[in-house]
């Protein structure tokens, strides 16, 4: 007679309902429910809203810079994930801790520390020929400075778990310094850094705090999406503001169902 074996998980019962509570709670019912008073709109209403001359400019900058800051991130997180995980030097925890530091820091405060940096009469600003503050330019390096951790801590355990000896072997048996990195570390770092990308790329595009400031909020030019839904808020114009926030649940859904794609076609190579 076969012994029952017991579950690997104790009261997985328990623990699978409490999990889909806390899930609905937090993120399905809230979204439902904006989906839901969005549903006051026509498919007319809707359309006309979204394809609006000041929706699509806020869309465009919102994603734009988003992306671009992802980007950006993407080389100058990995060349820091690298220095602090394969260097010791004098200060490296200290730099280490300092890399969560746009998580601990409000980014209200954050973006007043750099609209005063960047501004024209800004210690910083003032030494450029033209612009930062109030300027696309100025959205993206607020960007940058939010979402930099997101892509060093996807990448730190990675690089790691990479033994050297992997590399020191490529490199005896004959492998260049840039064949190493294309053959033997890209192809472990892809997936990681493809979620890191993914990861700033969403909290660059529903990022309001730390931008509102140094965007100057120029309809048209410099007025990004989550400030267009505060707007439509302040004008109590609570179901155009679901409609924009539907949208732009939308299009982050569908630009990281695509990440989120490549990742798991690259994944079976590595």
């Amino acid at each position: 007679m076969s012994r029952r074996l017991s579950p690997v998980i104790p009261g997985f019962g328990l623990t699978l309902g409490f999990s889909l509570t806390y899930l609905a709670l937090i993120v399905l019912i809230p979204l439902g429910a904006m989906f839901l008073h969005a549903s006051q709109l026509t498919l007319g209403q809707f359309w006309s809203l979204i394809t609006g001359r000041q929706v699509l400019a806020a869309l465009q900058l919102s994603f734009g810079t988003a992306l671009l800051a992802a980007l950006v991130n993407g080389i100058l997180g990995t060349l820091l994930a690298w220095v602090l995980v394969r260097y010791e030097f004098p200060g490296r925890k200290l730099i280490d801790a300092m890399v969560d530091l746009p998580f601990a820091l409000p980014t209200a405060v954050a973006g007043i520390a750099l609209t005063a940096l960047y501004a024209p009469n800004g210690m910083i600003g003032s030494l450029f020929p033209f612009k930062i503050a109030y300027t696309p330019i100025g959205i993206t390096l607020a960007l940058i400075f939010v979402t930099l951790p997101f892509v060093v801590r996807t990448l730190q355990p990675v690089l790691a778990d990479i033994p050297k000896e992997i590399e020191e072997a490529a490199t005896c048996l004959g492998a260049r310094p840039w064949q190493v990195f294309r053959y033997v570390l890209v192809p472990t770092l892809l997936p990681a850094w493809l979620t890191g990308f993914a990861l700033a790329f969403a909290r660059g595009v529903g990022e309001y705090g730390s931008v509102v400031f140094i965007a100057g909020n120029i309809p048209f030019k410099t007025e990004i999406l989550p400030l267009l839904i505060v707007s439509k808020l302040d004008q109590y114009d609570y179901t155009g503001a679901t409609g924009i926030g539907v949208f732009m649940l939308l299009v982050s859904f569908v630009m990281l169902l695509l990440i989120n794609i490549l990742q798991r076609r690259i994944q079976p190579n590595i």
